[in-house]
């Protein structure tokens, strides 16, 4: 498989896990428990929630398929790929409700030409 596919697919996998933690922290159990005051029952309740257990894993096997990368490329030019993960961030955000600003769209376009610019180094 080509080097650039993994790189998509371990960022697609570190977005997915920003999107499920987002959803653990969201839920209404854990806005409950957040407005207790802190103990070892809010990290129980927060480290046990099935989304949040389900991001460190997507993050965990994002790293591992990283790894598939930095074995075939110089990190000076695979880490500027993350930036990609901004975009589908954004995009993935855009279509489930979230405001995009001016400005938010012009950075990201801003981060797709810096990695398109260490993509033909």
């Amino acid at each position: 498989m080509k080097t650039i596919y993994i790189a998509v697919i371990s960022i697609a996998l570190s977005v997915a896990a920003q999107f499920s933690l987002k959803a653990g922290m969201s839920g209404d159990g854990i806005r409950e428990t957040l407005s207790q005051p802190y103990s070892y029952k809010t990290l129980l309740a927060v480290m046990t929630n099935q989304f949040i257990l389900g991001g460190f894993l997507l993050y965990g096997l994002g790293a591992l398929v990283w790894l598939g990368v930095l074995s075939k490329w110089d990190v000076s030019k695979a880490y500027p790929l993350v930036g990609l993960g901004f975009v589908f961030t954004v995009a993935i955000g855009f279509l489930m409700g979230e405001q995009i600003g001016a400005g938010r769209a012009i950075g990201v376009a801003l981060i797709c030409a810096g990695v398109y610019l260490v993509g033909q180094s």
